[in-house]
């Protein structure tokens, strides 16, 4: 902390108006001191390395660096507390049994921030140094071995809430900060960067072919070779995508 004694606190999040919404929360405590906002990993790295702060509010899914990420890069200096803040609903079935971080889920109301913050508070006043360090990023590993490739995608529509089987998904294609799931003749769109998803499915049942589209390999029915060293990928409902040279060539068998 520092010498007041106020707690030095970072904002991570992609969406600036999640990081403003957070900064106003925070602006009538006086033991909170907001050092410094960050709009993506890297520079949150850079962040926890230059200015040590006590508190990070954490966004888990971010472009480039994910939060955990963010974490794992960071082990070197002393562990802030971790506040996850995610869209996401699988973490939330998770993350409270998980004592060294508190989670909020977006969107939040004033109390739910309120009772994370007191959390932080009692946190930083029962332990001090590398105890919690330790303690920290071991449950944050059994956080990630917990909630990596999911078996089901919460989905929202405009008319109601669902939860989706990852093995139902036949393609999927990138659209800005979404990416779009087609699943038979339906598709839906949630807010993930097509890294982020490849990096959350299981490589055996789901292959990036192209910068912006990744395939289910049980729907894929025939290849065939199409110009400059790409190829032509034909599914079972007739759709055809790309597979592009720049990414691992098709396997030979799968």
């Amino acid at each position: 902390m520092s010498d007041g004694g106020r707690i030095r606190t970072l904002i991570v999040d992609d969406e600036p108006l999640a990081r403003r919404r957070i900064r106003r929360l925070l602006a009538h405590d006086t033991e909170v001191e907001v050092i410094g906002e960050c709009a993506d990993g890297d520079e949150a790295v850079k962040a926890i390395h230059e200015q040590a702060p006590d508190l990070l509010f954490l966004d888990v899914r971010m472009p480039a660096l994910d939060g955990f990420q963010v974490l794992e890069q960071s082990k070197s200096r002393q562990s802030p507390l971790v506040v996850f803040i995610s869209a996401y609903d699988e973490y939330a079935l998770r993350a409270f049994t998980i004592p060294a971080v508190h989670y909020l889920q977006k969107p939040f109301d004033r109390k739910q921030f309120e009772e994370a913050l007191h959390r932080v508070k009692e946190r930083l006043a029962a332990e001090r140094g590398g105890e919690l360090t330790q303690r920290t990023f071991a449950l944050l590993e059994e956080l990630r071995a917990r909630t990596s490739q999911p078996k089901r995608l919460l989905v929202r529509t405009k008319h109601h809430t669902f939860f989706l089987k990852v093995e139902d998904i036949d393609w999927i294609k990138a659209d800005g900060k979404y990416v779009e799931l087609y699943v038979g003749r339906d598709s839906y769109q949630i807010r993930e960067s097509i890294s982020g998803m490849e990096a959350r499915l299981d490589a055996k049942m789901f292959q990036r072919i192209h910068r912006s589209t990744i395939v289910n390999l049980d729907r894929v029915v025939r290849l065939e070779p199409w110009f400059h060293g790409e190829h032509r990928v034909f599914l079972r409902d007739g759709t055809v995508l790309i597979w592009s040279r720049n990414f691992p060539k098709p396997p030979e068998a799968f």
